[in-house]
């Protein structure tokens, strides 16, 4: 059988019209993560007592288990535990699910980089009266957040690519379209060749828009 590449050509505007459900899960996944992988961080950087060995327990099974495996605990096993959650959606569940495993890994990349800001301008911004609360504002945070950028982008185009496992769940995205699209034509291939291209090209616009804000936010470093 031949590569039909006018089918290929025909079938990707039948999967870009899941784009905006895929960026959907993707972005509010992210920001859920963000938040928590936040948490995570400031708490592994304090060494909290309890909770600091509690959240490397977490980070650890995220970390250390398969993503489709954990949205299928989620959307399968945590409603037998806890009742109430019967009624979440597969895309709820897709969203908690991806949202806890980003967050494990953000909460490492955002503990390297509060602690790669230089010790010293902590010790001379408390030697100056301001207490821990505003030397992590004005101080920790801001060169914390730009060591963290390169990191976070990374994860989340990792996030971005893991969101296609919502359709194990029946979340209808582009893979689960082109699942059955490639089902109905027999033609995998170029089906699934038009959604490497979709997923490659969502990659590399994002990747052009991260360098630029990291251009952007770096313009008052460079001298």
């Amino acid at each position: 059988m031949y590569f039909d590449f006018q089918y290929m050509l025909e079938v990707i505007p039948n999967l870009l019209v899941y784009i905006p459900t895929t960026l959907y899960i993707t972005v509010i996944s992210m920001v859920v993560a963000i938040i928590i992988g936040g948490l995570f961080a400031i708490i592994l950087f304090n060494k909290v007592p309890v909770l600091s060995q509690l959240v490397q327990v977490l980070s650890s099974f995220f970390r250390g288990t398969p993503a489709i495996v954990q949205l299928l605990l989620v959307y399968f096993g945590l409603p037998q535990i806890i009742p109430a959650l019967t009624s979440m959606t597969a895309t709820q569940a897709s969203i908690l699910a991806l949202s806890l495993n980003t967050a494990a890994y953000l909460a490492e990349v955002f503990r390297a980089a509060l602690a790669s800001v230089d010790a010293g301008q902590v010790e001379a911004a408390m030697s100056v009266g301001m207490n821990y609360r505003q030397t992590l504002k004005g101080i920790i945070l801001p060169q914390a957040l730009r060591n963290a950028l390169p990191g976070t982008g990374n994860t989340f185009v990792s996030l971005m690519k893991n969101s296609s496992l919502a359709f194990t769940i029946g979340v209808v995205e582009i893979v689960a379209q082109g699942k059955i699209l490639a089902a109905a034509s027999l033609r995998f291939f170029e089906v699934y060749f038009a959604i490497a291209l979709i997923y490659w090209g969502l990659t590399i616009l994002y990747t052009w828009i991260q360098e630029w804000f990291e251009d952007y936010i770096n313009k008052p470093y460079i001298r």
